[in-house]
């Protein structure tokens, strides 16, 4: 019988596990949201058109997705350690590429093999968490990598908030080369920065012990009883192992192999859809849309530029707290409470955000027709978006010309064959109000940016689109609402965000891995993540045409009645899996005790 372990030891392990689970995070949260606070300054000093930018932008989502589909297979040949330690590698790898990177080549390959790192440590960490923390800790160990992930996003929009202010002071003085060159300096130590998490996770992650579900199935008993004992009591760690080998000698009742091989069966099944459905809901709430746009959301709201990069801050920093307030509870009221309040917490926030867009944006006018009128013969628009340009757009389109006499903003979505885009949002009372459309914002022109565009126009045809007509499909001047309703809005988001934090931002990484039966848990795992970035790449690409055909009202109330298929599967199929064993878990899911 094995020596019993040193209690002080078991906590220290323990510890050292959830450091390592949560710089996992920590990687997550960099890649995801460090090139919201760099792309203004790459914009500015890159030279890249603005499809480039979309391409970098959109890049770690392919690298993703690309990962996501070989992960399951990975884990289980390599191992869920290995693993790991080659997901940080490759983090490691993409900083040095990025951050040295002269052109649009070197920078989408860097940011793709930062999306692979990212679709690995998706998957793999949760997975290793899973199979190695036992049941009381279990959900700590998930909340801990979520928490360092929401850190990993905030920390990317304090720096970039930090160089702002160097930027504004030389705007200020008037030097261009001087404002050149520092924003050329931010972006690239905005991605050196974060090679530090990625080493000390690397290096971490070579002393934890390998999973011990995956090496019971490989047969080596003794080196599993081995790894749970890194956590775990003796007598805690032979009951684990008794449960395993119980859970192993089930799929070979009845007839045998060919039972062990029907992955139709109800223990299967079941568990599967449950992971796959709140893995599309989580995305369909609009999570990383109003994340990733949420600065445009609040200026379009009523607020200042300054006061809405602000609100950005804000937002992560409230996503940050509230995880700790999740990490909390999660062990403590369940996974099903959380998941139940904070979808239904969601609803009521969406659907209050809707409602006041839709108050708004009642007022807004398509002057289409007339912004159609002033592209030149080479297809392009350029103006100056000032109240009178708004007076004059108004009258051309037969509209009331009122409108004009208050602030307001434009936003064009326009075509080049099958081409689309949206122009950033202008507003009538800034002095750098420039509004312009060309056919290099859209349409690629060298090989790279072709092979690029086929990622966000699959269907397009290149080099129909070089020659094709300038399309206005929509052209949209909105009264710019007052900023005491741009900080309602705000404070929605907020809202929006906390809820989120509490429920789905922890839980969802928890249905994730403990629904999962252990025989297809690494493969499922991928696969219902796989569904997640596919959702969130439909609401990526359908986000800006839908809010500019429609308007910000009319995608919130869309994001609440998605999130309903949300709260009813969360309060009404889903089981509490709070306190109990993965085998258990399974167990319940196959009818047996």
């Amino acid at each position: 019988m094995p020596s019993t372990p040193d209690p002080k030891r078991l906590r220290f392990n323990m510890r050292y596990l959830l450091l390592i689970a949560g710089l996992g995070g920590l990687l997550y949260g960099i890649d995801v949201g460090i090139i919201a606070g760099a792309l203004p300054y790459l914009e500015a000093t890159s030279g890249l058109t603005s499809n480039q930018l979309s391409i970098i932008v959109a890049a770690v989502l392919l690298g993703s997705v690309i990962s996501t589909l070989f992960a399951g297979m990975l884990a289980d040949f390599l191992g869920r350690k290995k693993l790991m330690i080659l997901g940080g590698l490759c983090f490691v790898v993409s900083i040095p590429m990025i951050a040295l990177a002269q052109g649009f080549g070197p920078l989408v390959l860097g940011r793709l093999l930062q999306g692979v790192s990212a679709g690995l440590v998706g998957v793999v960490v949760p997975l290793y968490l899973a199979e190695c923390l036992d049941a009381s800790n279990r959900g700590k160990g998930t909340g801990v990598f979520q928490w360092l992930l929401t850190l990993g996003i905030l920390a990317a929009a304090i720096i970039a908030y930090a160089f702002s202010f160097r930027v504004d002071h030389l705007e200020k003085a008037g030097n261009a080369q001087a404002i050149f060159a520092f924003k050329d300096f931010a972006w690239r130590s905005i991605f050196w920065v974060s090679i530090a998490p990625g080493l000390f996770f690397v290096g971490g992650a070579c002393f934890v012990p390998e999973s011990p579900r995956w090496i019971f199935r490989r047969g080596q008993k003794a080196e599993a009883l081995a790894a749970l004992l890194y956590t775990r009591t003796v007598e805690e760690a032979e009951l684990e192992l008794k449960e395993m080998a119980e859970t192993a000698e089930s799929e070979k009742k009845g007839t045998g192999e060919k039972a062990k091989g029907s992955l139709l069966s109800r223990r299967y099944v079941i568990p599967f859809l449950l992971a796959c459905i709140i893995l599309a809901c989580n995305q369909a709430t609009g999570i990383n849309s109003i994340i990733g746009y949420h600065a445009t959301i609040l200026i379009q709201a009523g607020l200042g530029d300054n006061a809405a990069h602000l609100g950005y801050v804000l937002l992560t920093a409230v996503n940050f707290l509230m995880t700790m307030v999740a990490v909390a509870l999660v062990d403590k009221k369940g996974r099903k409470f959380l998941l139940s309040v904070g979808s239904g917490g969601i609803i009521l926030t969406l659907v209050c955000t809707g409602l006041i867009f839709r108050s708004t944006e009642k007022h807004r006018v398509d002057v289409a027709p007339a912004l159609q009128a002033r592209v030149t013969q080479d297809q392009s628009v350029s103006l100056k978006f000032t109240p009178e340009t708004a007076r004059q757009l108004l009258l051309s389109a037969g509209q009331d010309a009122a409108l004009a006499q208050k602030p307001s903003t434009l936003i064009a979505i326009y075509s080049y064959g099958g081409f689309r885009a949206a122009t950033k949002v202008v507003r009538s009372t800034d002095t750098l109000s420039d509004f312009a459309i060309t056919r290099e914002s859209c349409v690629p022109k060298d090989k790279a940016g072709a092979i690029a565009a086929r990622i966000s126009n699959p269907t397009a045809d290149a080099q129909a689109a070089l020659t094709a007509p300038l399309k206005i499909e929509a052209a949209l001047i909105t009264p710019v609402p007052s900023a005491t309703n741009g900080w309602i809005i705000a404070i929605c988001t907020f809202l929006f965000i906390a809820f989120f934090a509490m429920g789905p931002g922890v839980c969802v990484w928890l249905a994730l891995s403990e629904l999962m039966p252990t025989r297809i848990r690494s493969n499922g795992m991928s696969i219902a993540l796989l569904i997640n970035q596919a959702v969130s790449t439909t609401i990526a690409a359908a986000f800006l045409p839908t809010v500019g055909k429609y308007g910000y009202g009319t995608m919130f109330l869309l994001f609440a009645g998605f999130t309903v298929v949300y709260f009813v599967t969360a309060a009404f199929f889903l089981p509490e899996t709070k306190g109990k064993t993965l085998e258990e878990i399974e167990a319940h899911f196959e009818g047996r005790k």
